[in-house]
C-alpha cells in the first residue's frame, strides 16, 4: 500500500503543479501452483495555472523582451488605474504616465501570469489483474488484464487587454483516453547440466479509444460577451469554435521467443512476433518481424590471464514494426463551422493513401564487454547500424491537384553509431572507494533514398531557414537563405577582386532572389541551392558518473558533455531584431576601435576581407557615436546611429560601387533598420555544453543507531541538481531547451516540436536543494 503526495509551486509566478498517488499491490497464493495478483494506481494530478510555451502569451517571453530601461517590479501591479479588469499596465504606460493604456509594447508578464490561466486536472486509473499457474516444473503460463485510462479537463481564461485577445477568451476541453491490454504467455524452461532452454509463446490484444471535446472563443475573435466572466455562455454563438471526436484502435499480436544457453559459455536467443493493426489497409494489416542475438564467453572458453575477469563478444539483428494512427486511409469530410443556422462541411486539405504500409526498422549490432582485475577496470563497447524503411510522412502536392500534401510511404534513413563504455574503480579498500566512468557515444543519420516526387526531407522551416535533407545528407542539417554575391566571371567584375562579396540594395542585403531550393531544368527536381549552416545533432556525446565513499559518507556527481551541433535561438532573433541585447551591439565592428579616420576603413575591410566581407553576415556602426554610429541626415536632422553592411552596390552602368565606409561613397541605414532579419545564420549558434547534471552527498548511519529503533537501515542525503552549465554559445541560454513543441505536426513528419530551434524557452536557471531521509523495517 502505497500514498504519495506532490505539491510544486513553479518559478513563474502564480503557477504550480500536484500530484497525488495512491497504490495498491497485492497477491494470493489460491493453490501451491497457482497465484492470484493485483496492481492498481489511482492518480489525480492537476494544476490552476501552467504557463504556456513558444509565442504570444508566455511571461517569460514578455520579461525578456519588455524595455530594460523598466524596473520589472513597477510592472507588478498591471492594471491601468481606472481601467482595472479592462486595460493591463505596459512598459509603454511606465514611459507615458499622462497617457495610460495609450499602446502595447510588450504585455506586461504579471498580467499574463495572473490573467492568463490555464488549467487542467486528470484522474487517472491504471493496473492489472493476473493468474499465473506453475503447471509442471518446466511448464507455466500467466494470463493478464491490464488497463490506463483517464480523464482530464482544461481551461483558459484570459482576462480583457490580453494584445492577442483584447476582449478576453474562454476556452473549455475535455479529453478521455483508454487502453486497455489482454495478454498471455506459455513458458517451458529447462536447465540442465550442460544447457538450458526458455522457449515462450503468447499474445495479445490491445485497444486504444480517445475522445475530444473541445469549446472556445474563436481566435482574433470577438472575444467574451461580458469582460472577464469565463462562461461558454458568455460567447456569443457566431464566436463558439467547438468540435467533438473519437477515434479507436485495435492491434492483435502474437509472438514467441527461445533463448538457449550452454555451459554458461554460448547464449542465443531468437524472437517473432506479428501484429495485426486496424490502422492499416486489409492487405498491408499484417506484419511480422524477428530478431536473432548471441553472445559467447570466452573466459569461460579459454584459459585466459588472472587478471581477465570478463570477456564476451556479443552480436544482434532485429527488425521492429510500427503502424500508425487512426484514419489515415480514406478521406472524410470535417465540420467547419455554422453559418447561422447551417453547419458547413470541409474536405481536408491532405489527401491520404489507402495502400499505406507499416513502417520497419532493421538494425544489426556488434559489441564486446571486457572486465580485468577484479573487475576494478571495465570496458564495453557496440557499433550499431539501422535503417527506417516505408516511413510515412507527407509530401506537398501541387496546387493544381487541389490538395497542399499527401500521406505517403517512402524514404530510407540509415543511421550508424558507437558506443563506448570506460568503467574503473582506482581505489577500493575497507575505508575509501572511488568508482568511475565515462559514457562515449556518436550517432549519424543519413538519407539514403526518397520516391519518385519527392526531392527532399523538410523536418521544418523558420527563421527564413529550416532543417531539410536531400539523398545523401545527414539528417538534421539546418539550411540558410542563401546570400546574393558576385559570382566568377560577373561581367560587372572584369578583375575577378569582388568575388563572393555580398551585392547590396537599398535595405541592405539583396536577397530578393534568395532562396532555399531552386528547380534543375534538366533534372526536374528542386535542388538545394542554400548553405548549410549547422546540423542540430552533436558530434558526439560525453557521460561522467563517478561515486566516493570514505567510511560512512558517499558522494556522487554525474556530468554530460556535448561536443558539436548547432541550434537556432528565436528569443535572440526576436530580441536582437528589436535591438533588444548588447550581444548585438558588441557584435558589430565599431569602427573607431580599428582606425583613426572613415578614410582608412575601406583598406582595413579589404586587409580582413576573409572575416568582415566574405565571412557571412556582418555590419559596421553602431546605435550611438560611442559604439561606432556613423552620422546619417533624415529630414535634415543629422544622427549617430548609422550602421552599413560591407559589399558591393550596382552601379547601374555596368559595374560595382564598394561600400566600405568611405565618407560620401556608403549606403548608409539606421541602426534599428539594418538587423539581418531574412538570414537564420545571424541567430545560429554552437550547441556545446558541459553541465554538471546532479551531485549528492549520503550519510549512513552505523547499525547501533538504527538498529534500536527497529531499523533495518537508516541515511540522509542532501541532492542537488543543476550545478553547472558552461555553453559555446554564452548567450545565456541552455542548448537543451532548443526542442520546441508545437500545437500541431510540423514537417513533412508526424512530430509535435522541432528539433534544434528554440523560442522563448528562456527558463531561470535554478539549482534546487534537496534533502532525503531513508529507512527500511
Amino acid at each position: 500500500l502505497s500514498l504519495g503526495n506532490m505539491m510544486n509551486k513553479g518559478v513563474i509566478p502564480n503557477t504550480d503543479l500536484n500530484r497525488t498517488t495512491f497504490g495498491l499491490a497485492t497477491s494470493l497464493n489460491l493453490t501451491d501452483n497457482f497465484k492470484v495478483s493485483s496492481n492498481i494506481t489511482v492518480n489525480n494530478s492537476g494544476s490552476n495555472n501552467r504557463a504556456p510555451g513558444n509565442r504570444g502569451a508566455n511571461p517569460l517571453q514578455h520579461l525578456v523582451s519588455t524595455n530594460s530601461q523598466i524596473d520589472i517590479e513597477d510592472l507588478r501591479d498591471y492594471w491601468v488605474e481606472g481601467y482595472e479588469g479592462l486595460r493591463q499596465k505596459t512598459a509603454v504606460d511606465i514611459d507615458n504616465p499622462d497617457t495610460p493604456g495609450s499602446g502595447i509594447e510588450n504585455d506586461n508578464p504579471f498580467f499574463l501570469a495572473y490573467e492568463n490561466l490555464n488549467s487542467f486536472n486528470r484522474e487517472r486509473l491504471y493496473g492489472n489483474i493476473r493468474a499465473d499457474w506453475q503447471i509442471t516444473k518446466e511448464f507455466s503460463i500467466f494470463g493478464r488484464y491490464s488497463q490506463d485510462g483517464y480523464s482530464e479537463k482544461r481551461e483558459t481564461k484570459i482576462s480583457n487587454g490580453y494584445s492577442g485577445e483584447p476582449n478576453g477568451t474562454y476556452g473549455l476541453i475535455n479529453l478521455n483516453r483508454v487502453e486497455r491490454n489482454a495478454d498471455f504467455l506459455a513458458t517451458y524452461a529447462k536447465v540442465a547440466t550442460d544447457w538450458s532452454l526458455n522457449v515462450s509463446a503468447g499474445g495479445n490484444v490491445r485497444y486504444n479509444y480517445g475522445e475530444d471535446t473541445r469549446n472556445a472563443t474563436k481566435t482574433r475573435g470577438s472575444g467574451l460577451i461580458i469582460p472577464n466572466i469565463f462562461t461558454l455562455s458568455n460567447i456569443a454563438p457566431n464566436n463558439l469554435d467547438y468540435y467533438h471526436g473519437s477515434s479507436e484502435k485495435l492491434v492483435y499480436s502474437a509472438y514467441g521467443l527461445a533463448s538457449f544457453g550452454f555451459k554458461d559459455m554460448v547464449y542465443l536467443d531468437v524472437t517473432g512476433r506479428n501484429d495485426w493493426s486496424s490502422t492499416l489497409p486489409e492487405a498491408n494489416r499484417s506484419f511480422f518481424y524477428p530478431s536473432v542475438s548471441g553472445s559467447v564467453l570466452f573466459d569461460e572458453i579459454f584459459a585466459l590471464p588472472n587478471s581477465w575477469n570478463l570477456a564476451k563478444v556479443r552480436v544482434g539483428w532485429a527488425q521492429v514494426g510500427n503502424d500508425t494512427d487512426p484514419y489515415r486511409l480514406v478521406q472524410t469530410l470535417g465540420q467547419l463551422d455554422a453559418w447561422g443556422n447551417v453547419t458547413r462541411l470541409t474536405t481536408p486539405s491532405g489527401l491520404l493513401s489507402p495502400d499505406l504500409k507499416p513502417e520497419i526498422q532493421t538494425s544489426f549490432e556488434v559489441g564486446a564487454d571486457l572486465g580485468f582485475f577484479d573487475n576494478r577496470l571495465r570496458l564495453e563497447g557496440t557499433y550499431y547500424k539501422s535503417q527506417n524503411e516505408n516511413q510515412i510522412f507527407n509530401i506537398g502536392t501541387a496546387p493544381s491537384s487541389g490538395a497542399t500534401s499527401k500521406l505517403i510511404n517512402a524514404g530510407v534513413v540509415e543511421s550508424t553509431g558507437l558506443e563506448l563504455v570506460i568503467g574503473g574503480t582506482p581505489v577500493s579498500n575497507a575505508n575509501f572507494n572511488w568508482d568511475l566512468n565515462f559514457v562515449f557515444s556518436k550517432n549519424k543519420s543519413v538519407l539514403k533514398e526518397l520516391p519518385d516526387g519527392v526531392d527532399y526531407l523538410r523536418l521544418w522551416n523558420d527563421a527564413k531557414g529550416g532543417a531539410y535533407s536531400w539523398v545523401g545528407d545527414e539528417i538534421g542539417q539546418i539550411i540558410d537563405r542563401s546570400q546574393v554575391v558576385v559570382e566568377p566571371g560577373d561581367p560587372r567584375d572584369p578583375t575577378g577582386q569582388y568575388v563572393g562579396w555580398p551585392i547590396l540594395d537599398d535595405e541592405g542585403w539583396d536577397d530578393s532572389n534568395s532562396t532555399l531550393q531552386e528547380l534543375n531544368e534538366v533534372t526536374g527536381k528542386m535542388e538545394r541551392v542554400a548553405p548549410v549552416i549547422g546540423n542540430f545533432n552533436p558530434d558526439f556525446m560525453l557521460g561522467v558518473q563517478t561515486a566516493l565513499r570514505f567510511k560512512s559518507f558517499s558522494l556522487s556527481a554525474s556530468l554530460d558533455w556535448r561536443a558539436g551541433g548547432q541550434f537556432v535561438s528565436q528569443t535572440l532573433r526576436y530580441n536582437e531584431s528589436d535591438l533588444q541585447t548588447e550581444r548585438f551591439i558588441n557584435s558589430l565592428l565599431h569602427w573607431q576601435d580599428v582606425v583613426s579616420s572613415r578614410d582608412q576603413l575601406p583598406q582595413w575591410l579589404k586587409d580582413h576581407e576573409s572575416e568582415w566581407i566574405t565571412g557571412g553576415v556582418h555590419i559596421v556602426g553602431g546605435p550611438d557615436s560611442d559604439h561606432g554610429g556613423i552620422d546619417y541626415t533624415e529630414g535634415g536632422i543629422t544622427l549617430q546611429d548609422g550602421t552599413f553592411y560591407p559589399g558591393v552596390i550596382d552601379d547601374g552602368n555596368g559595374g560595382f560601387i564598394e561600400n566600405l565606409g568611405a565618407p560620401g561613397q556608403t549606403m548608409v541605414l539606421r541602426y534599428g533598420d539594418n538587423y539581418p532579419w531574412s538570414y537564420t545564420k545571424a541567430a545560429t549558434f554552437d550547441a556545446d555544453f558541459v553541465k554538471i547534471r546532479d551531485i549528492a552527498l549520503t550519510y549512513d548511519f552505523p547499525s547501533s543507531i538504527y538498529s534500536k529503533m527497529g531499523l533495518q537501515n537508516l541515511s540522509f542525503s542532501v541532492t542537488s541538481r543543476n550545478i553547472i552549465l558552461w555553453t559555446k554559445a554564452g548567450i545565456n541560454i541552455d542548448p537543451e531547451t532548443a526542442f520546441q513543441p508545437e500545437s500541431g505536426k510540423v514537417g513533412d513528419g508526424s512530430v509535435l516540436f522541432k528539433q534544434g530551434i528554440e523560442r522563448f524557452n528562456v527558463n531561470p536557471w535554478v539549482i534546487p536543494v534537496g534533502f532525503k531521509l531513508n529507512f527500511g523495517f
